[in-house]
């Protein structure tokens, strides 16, 4: 009768974390077996032997020192030789297997976590009957003497080799929830590298020979890499990884196109995005920074647009939304602001800019020097009959209108009929001025009256400011709206 083959774990180093099963079965087995390095110390029997039975016992115990004959560092074939070990030392066991005896294979830790036991197992399972009694591993035992928690709740949990290259490891510590890394020794250069490039150093701890009086635990940061024995391990304990950075959506102003309009404030925000979401001819105004995005959509897409940059910030990037002019008005931090409110669950931020009617007005004077109006002639998002109460109402009230918006492909009768209604307010020689492309390589500025004007030349890159009874405009052709109104 053949005898039975053990795997027993013995856990992380303290005597006293051996299992009551596994102490038994040391106890009572014909041969204890054991690896170790060829220095002979054996960290296995270490933890086992006050589980021995006596050397005065009647029935006295077989030791089988299972002595590893390369390590990777003495031969360019060392798993061709490690396995010719592992086919030798299965032999001796199988020996005292088929002369009846019991054996134990004395395993630290846990036989099947990166144990030696298992090459053992693998051999000779087929063939004889065998148990493997778990152990305590090396990872809860660093956990423990720590006094933090591996995971909790809907935490993962990551064993790693610290054999893997330092990129490998980078990607998987950047994914996971929390994570040990073992095999450390010659490997914790670039351990620490994958974990400083992960971003998870500053969580990272190093524990060595846990549970045992040589037991020393730090910061990973501060270890010195000559100091590590293979006997030790780095832990990502639980809430350990770094809260990922709350993303936030910035509507930025570009102004009307010169670049000496950007505000400091919207270059700066430009600069630090991430992502950069607008229309595609706004867009191409910005320079790309090395390791930014574009995201470019067409002009009729505002709603589409603005839940796109809020997810992207959902998912922690920082987000510059680009508007020309300035955002607030008739452009996109509207749209990002009415997609918001329906979560209310991303920061948003708007940066103002030099808005057209503005700059318009600066380049022909100051005709917006009193009070005025801003009404868009476009009926894309609101009725035309909304549109000419209003213009009406302003007339009536004699406010300088700056119009945006006048024209498109699309839209062409609204600037005649635009035209044709304030002239029943206004007399026909009102001051009319009409800025195209301002800031831009085709800016033109005109000043005309209301009467004259040809709706066939404005589109829709015109803004237009119509004057009140009081706008003047000198012989110079520079145009103001004076600040005094004349009293009745």
């Amino acid at each position: 009768m053949t005898g039975k083959l053990y795997g027993v774990g013995l856990g992380p180093g303290d005597p006293e974390l051996v299992t009551v099963k596994a102490a038994r079965l040391i106890r009572e087995a014909d041969v204890v077996a054991f690896h170790s390095a060829r220095h002979g110390r054996s960290v296995a029997k270490t933890i086992a032997e006050p589980y021995f039975r006596s050397q005065d016992d009647p029935n006295p115990q077989i030791q089988e020192q299972l002595i590893y004959p390369v390590t990777t560092e003495d031969t360019d074939d060392y798993q061709g030789e490690i396995d010719q070990f592992y086919e030798e030392a299965a032999a001796r066991l199988a020996a005292h297997l088929d002369a009846g005896r019991n054996v134990v294979v004395l395993a630290a830790g846990d036989p099947f976590f990166y144990g030696s036991y298992m090459h053992m197992h693998k051999r000779l399972a087929d063939r004889y009957d065998w148990e493997v009694v778990p152990g305590v591993t090396s990872v809860s035992g660093a956990s423990a003497v720590l006094g933090t928690p591996l995971v909790e709740r809907d935490e993962v949990l990551t064993i790693l080799p610290g054999t893997l290259s330092p990129e490998e490891l980078a990607t998987r510590l950047a994914d996971t929830d929390s994570a040990a890394i073992l095999k450390l020794g010659r490997t914790f250069g670039n351990v620490k590298e994958a974990l400083d490039k992960a971003g998870r150093l500053d969580g990272a701890w190093y524990v060595e020979r846990a549970t045992t009086g040589r037991q020393k635990t730090s910061k990973l940061a501060d270890v010195d890499p000559d100091s590590v024995p293979y006997f030790s391990l780095a832990l990502l304990p639980s809430q350990s990884k770094p809260t990922k950075p709350k993303g936030e959506v910035v509507v930025v102003g570009l102004g009307p196109g010169a670049r000496e309009w950007l505000t400091p404030e919207a270059k700066q925000a430009l600069e630090s995005a991430d992502d950069l979401v607008g229309y595609s001819t706004y867009l191409n105004r910005v320079p790309t920074r090395p390791g930014q995005t574009k995201h470019a959509s067409h002009n009729q897409v505002e709603s589409e647009r603005a839940a796109f940059a809020l997810d992207l910030a959902r998912r922690g990037k920082r987000v510059a939304v680009v508007s020309s002019g300035d955002p607030g008005i008739f452009a996109m931090a509207t749209a990002v602001l009415e997609v918001a409110a329906e979560a209310q669950d991303v920061p948003v931020r708007i940066i103002p800019g030099v808005t057209a009617a503005n700059a318009v007005a600066a380049k022909a004077g100051a005709p917006l020097g009193h009070d005025y109006a801003v009404i868009s002639l476009s009926d894309r998002l609101k009725p035309w009959d909304v549109i000419a109460e209003r213009l009406t109402a302003t007339a009536k009230a004699d406010l300088v209108i700056a119009i945006y918006n006048p024209a498109s492909k699309a839209r062409t009768h609204q600037v005649a009929d635009m035209r044709d209604l304030l002239l029943k307010h206004r007399a026909p020689e009102t001051p009319l001025v009409v800025g195209r492309d301002v800031g831009g390589p085709e800016e033109e500025i005109r000043v005309l009256t209301l009467g004259t004007l040809d709706p066939a030349t404005i589109d829709m890159r015109c803004l237009l400011i119509i004057g009140s009874s009081q706008t003047i405009v000198t012989d110079k052709g520079v145009v103001f709206t004076p600040r005094r109104y004349p009293t009745t």
